[in-house]
């Protein structure tokens, strides 16, 4: 058997040995393992077992017996515990040193910081040092014990030292040097007992002492050549030949530790060695390793052996192998096969998954394709998916990673489910299905362009047989944009180039937008044009700006034609319908496509400050959008409605404005005299703005029907259609649902005013012990926000008073975020719930305003920060946003996260509730009561708990409170066994019931040595 690791940084590729060692473990419908063992019993007793089993303690200790945990000397310390997921879309690699993900993490609890090294340090002088990865590195031998490549056996001045004598035997030419001996010859450095350097012979021996008092040997050879070392029993090496031989020899390669009996080294730096043990655990007695009678090792690398067999707790396993091969840990990059796993579903049989090749070409590029293979039964294929995973990264210019996977999933089970923890089959409504992800990060230059993507699209059901992430899993709308933006060097211009895509699946609305062009001229200031010298008056403050925007859409949604008044339309859809996506339907879609381009310029006039406080600033604005078609209405009296004709023919749309504002702060403080409150400030900051654009729904820019036929149409349908009110030229805009929203309006003269509100305490901080910081501030309202205007211009019925926005946020302790926000309407309503222009205050029943709309959001982070110096006091900058936890899907992450066992607990909760009032009262109180009061009202809550020293319990739970039902809960867990780990997830309810745990090794070296037991979605 054959042991591949194509590369330690990237998705590695071993048998699953276990699975050789036991062929049913496997198999998931196997209920016992070697020996009759029950498999559940097996792997209780893995995740309940203390530190006496495979999670021993990795602390030197020099009373603990050397078979009781003691870590091998110099070894480098353990491998943290990654985030193995269950889902194949997830990365499952660990990061290489210095690397992390970047965002929000998948499961509470993982680790942000840089994946450590696991080579050890530079400084370690009692046994295995750091190795030098590099590319040169790799090329010298890590065992070498000298230099040889001289004219000479001895060139250079050897210095030695001992600390009891050293004996000169001149006739013999041997010196022999006692208690802590030390040579330095060169890069080379010996440490022994005692050393005897044979000049006649050009030999060197090197030996520890027994201790008859602590019966142990002390004082054993350590030999360093500056990159690499190693220990042993006693070293001969021989300066001609250049040939040594080594007992009881410890190295470090790569994540592995040979132990070797009698080890030889060869004139090439091969390594021939004799009653050979390999294994990745760092401790002295090793949990597990691999046994083998020889084996050959090649520093930097691989390790060749003969028949070997592995170890696991001092237990032989029975079953053994002719042959295997370990490739070396190394900084660079390397292709190999990925060796697939095993399994049976029970919906399509037995499969092959993640079985490909990892392709390395270069340091900065890695490509992966996997693939699954499904064998369903004697008369249905069980189907196959193929996954197409690239990463690059280049050091101070970008990185990224892209994914392409393809599946080939049956409509219907093939295989009964069979068990009661099963839920049913999640049929998909295609065969076929795939999903694109592309993120690319670049790092700014000055001067330089910025190229940018995020990248999420794909089939629409693609999420929902085909993940485990529960963002992806339940999020309905999802977005790709790629962009090229620069700002010119020397010239106030910038420019940006966008193609953009938004796609719902649960409606299969899809819409592209390329490109999305725009450019932007910065604030520019006439006076400089002409030269003249800049003094402070008051014409140097006129500035003009200009910003272009060109879009292009395309979308596969045909609008329904219709008009807000109602009136019968001939031709179209009164229903708006969708075109499948298909290379056959190009032309409908692309006759659906719209283009826009809108010009906007805007002149800023002096500003000036009234009564020393008030600042007012006046403002000019002109805009023109241009079209390449528009709409023309023409009133079909036999018929008795509407018929809309779309004119291709250039278009431009106007539009002027001009706004006046004045804008002031002002402060209130109230001081104490009490110990604990200093004072309370409150910040106000009032706005006032006047905004005017003349009536343009009569121009011909907008206007899209003649006045005979609106004469006809107001003469006609007006009594049926528009509740006896005359139709408005505004109704029949040329450019209705158009690209830039460019609609006709009417004369708008209005006033709008806004209050901007802050609170803060001053109070005595309990905390300051030194006198430096006595007070702290802390936040009562970090915003109370008031919003409402008045059209004067509105006509009579038309309600002239907008509706008042009330918003209010505070974030408490950095912990605790609320948010509340509400819209408040001051008119009665008609029967169909539209606003008519009488307030509410002129019914019989007095009311002042009508509450709308309301949100609250409530997040409160807890954190087990005890006191300020306790260890398990975790800092937050910041407290958690109120988001729903299930909110967007996360950007792409490229390497697994690691738990985090440091962190002893923490938790954050989050509540979520939105109002609407009904479109239209209800008649029937009846009715009414047994609708719910409120849209939306969910809370979530996400945490983790170090239940020992070695386990962590983690979970993210949604419930909602309206249906009373929890959305998609999952409850994961993970177990430290030092060189190993347990990871298991649970999801209890829900289609997506189901669970996943697995049993793998810690090191990357061997990371696909693992069992795994699945039943998801994915697989039943």
């Amino acid at each position: 058997m054959i042991v591949w690791n194509p590369k330690s940084n990237s998705p590695g590729a071993t048998f699953h040995l276990l699975s050789s060692v036991f062929p049913s473990a496997t198999g998931l419908r196997t209920r016992s393992w070697a020996g009759g063992v029950p498999a559940w019993l097996c792997f209780l007793l893995l995740l309940v077992s203390g530190p006496a089993a495979l999670a021993q303690t990795t602390a030197d200790s020099t009373s603990a017996p050397a078979t009781q945990g003691k870590r091998r000397a110099g070894s480098a310390p353990t491998q943290p515990v990654r985030n193995i997921s269950a889902d194949p879309n997830e990365p499952q690699s660990p990061p290489p040193p210095g690397q992390t993900n970047t965002g929000r993490p998948q499961v509470p609890s993982v680790s942000r910081k840089p994946a450590p090294s696991l080579t050890g340090t530079a400084d370690d002088s009692s046994g295995l040092a750091v190795r030098d990865t590099s590319r040169a590195g790799r090329q010298q031998d890590s065992i070498r014990l000298a230099d040889l490549k001289r004219r000479s056996p001895i060139e250079t001045t050897v210095k030695y030292a001992a600390t009891d004598s050293i004996q000169f035997d001149v006739t013999s030419k041997v010196a022999r040097l006692y208690s802590k001996a030390n040579v330095d010859y060169g890069a080379i450095n010996m440490k022994a007992d005692l050393i005897t350097v044979d000049y006649g012979h050009s030999t060197v021996l090197a030996n520890g002492r027994r201790d008859s008092l602590k019966n142990k040997t002390i004082g054993k050879p350590v030999f360093k050549d500056g990159n690499g070392n190693y220990t042993a029993d006693e070293i001969a090496y021989n300066f001609k030949s250049k040939r040594g031989i080594i007992a009881g020899a410890i190295t470090q390669q790569g994540e592995g530790y040979v132990h070797s009996e009698v080890a030889k080294r060869q004139p090439d730096n091969t390594i021939h060695n004799l009653g050979t043990t390999y294994t990745t655990c760092n401790l002295a007695h090793p949990h597990f390793y691999i046994r083998a009678a020889k084996a050959k090792v090649i520093p930097g690398k691989a390790i060749i052996t003969g028949p070997f067999h592995m170890v696991i707790g001092d237990v032989p396993l029975p079953l053994g192998l002719p042959f295997g091969y370990f490739p070396m840990q190394h900084g660079g990059r390397g292709s190999g096969i990925i060796i697939p796993t095993f399994g049976q579903a029970q919906d399509r049989g037995y499969y092959l998954s993640n079985g490909g090749y990892y392709w390395a070409p270069n340091d900065y590029l890695g490509l992966r394709v996997t693939g699954d293979l499904y064998a369903g039964n004697a008369e249905r294929f069980g189907g196959f998916g193929v996954n197409t995973e690239l990463t690059y990264n280049k050091r101070y210019r970008y990185r990224g990673s892209a994914r392409i996977s393809y599946t080939n999933r049956p409509i219907n089970s093939i295989l009964g489910t069979g068990t009661a923890t099963n839920s049913e089959y999640v049929a998909p409504l295609s065969q076929n299905s795939f999903w694109i992800t592309w993120s690319h990060s670049p790092t700014p230059t000055p001067g330089g362009g910025v190229f940018s993507a995020s990248v999420q699209a794909g089939s629409s059901f693609y999420n929902r047989v085909n993940t485990l992430d529960p963002r992806r899993y339940l999020t309905p709308a999802f977005n790709s944009t790629v962009s090229y933006s620069k700002q010119l060097r020397h010239l106030p211009i910038n420019y940006a180039i966008q193609a953009s895509q938004s796609q719902n699946t649960q409606t299969s609305v899809m819409a592209f937008t390329l490109p999305n062009l725009s450019v932007g001229v910065a604030r520019q200031y006439p006076y400089q044009w002409l030269g003249i010298t800049p003094r402070g008056a008051w014409y140097e403050q006129f500035a003009v700006s200009y910003n272009l925007v060109a879009q292009n859409q395309l979308t596969n949604v045909v609008a329904a034609r219709s008009l807000s008044s109602g009136l019968p339309l001939l031709g179209g859809s009164t229903t708006a319908y969708n075109i499948p996506l298909s290379f056959s339907n190009i032309g409908p879609l692309l006759r659906n496509a719209q283009s826009a381009a809108q010009h906007q310029f805007q002149i800023t006039l002096p500003s000036a400050t009234l009564i020393r406080h008030i600042q007012v600033q006046p403002s000019v604005s002109y805009g023109e959008t241009w079209y390449p078609q528009s709409l023309d209405y023409k009133y079909i009296p036999q018929a008795q409605a509407l018929r809309i004709d779309t004119t291709r023919e250039f278009s431009r749309a106007y539009s002027y404005s001009a706004n006046l504002s004045a804008t002031t702060t002002f402060y209130g403080q109230l001081n104490f005299k009490s110990k604990t409150i200093k004072a309370i400030r409150h910040k106000v900051t009032p706005s006032l703005t006047y905004a005017f654009s003349p009536d343009l729904s009569k121009s011909a820019a907008y206007r899209g029907i003649s006045q005979t036929d609106l004469d006809a149409l107001n003469g006609d349908l007006r009594q049926a259609y528009n509740g006896g009110r005359l139709l408005e030229p505004t109704a029949f805009t040329r450019y209705q649902g158009f690209l830039l929203g460019q609609t006709a309006s009417a004369k708008v003269s209005a006033l709008n005013f806004s209050v901007q509100n802050s609170i803060e305490m001053k109070v005595r901080n309990k905390q300051d012990t030194t006198g430096t910081e006595e007070f702290k501030k802390v936040s009562l309202a970090d915003g109370i926000d008031l919003a409402v205007g008045y059209n004067f211009a509105a006509d009579s019925l038309t309600p002239k008073l907008s509706p008042l926005t009330l918003n209010y946020r505070v974030q408490v302790a950095k912990k605790l975020n609320v948010v509340i926000s509400s819209s408040f309407s001051f008119y009665q309503r008609d029967s169909t719930g539209r606003n008519i222009n009488e307030y509410l205050f002129n019914q019989r029943n007095f009311k002042l305003a009508r509450l709308t709309a309301a949100n609250i959001s409530l997040g409160y982070q807890f954190n087990p920060a005890a006191r300020p110096k306790s260890r398990a006091n975790i800092p937050r900058a910041v407290a958690p946003s109120n988001d729903p936890v299930l909110g967007s899907p996360l950007p792409v992450a490229i390497y697994a996260d690691y738990i985090d066992f440091d962190i002893p607990w923490e938790a954050s909760v989050q509540y979520t509730a939105s109002y609407s009032t009904n479109s239209a009262p209800f008649r029937n109180a009846q009715y009414a009561a047994l609708l719910p009061l409120l849209a939306n009202n969910s809370i979530t809550a996400t945490g983790s708990v170090k239940l020992t020293e070695n386990l962590r319990l983690s979970s993210t739970l949604n419930y909602d409170l309206r249906t009373n039902t929890f959305v998609y809960p999952v409850i994961n867990f993970t177990r430290d066994l030092h060189c190993w780990q347990i990871t298991g997830m649970w999801m209890p309810v829900g289609q997506t019931r189901g669970y996943s745990f697995t049993i793998a090794a810690k090191s990357s070296l061997l990371q696909d040595l693992k069992l795994n037991r699945n039943r998801t979605i994915l697989n039943r």
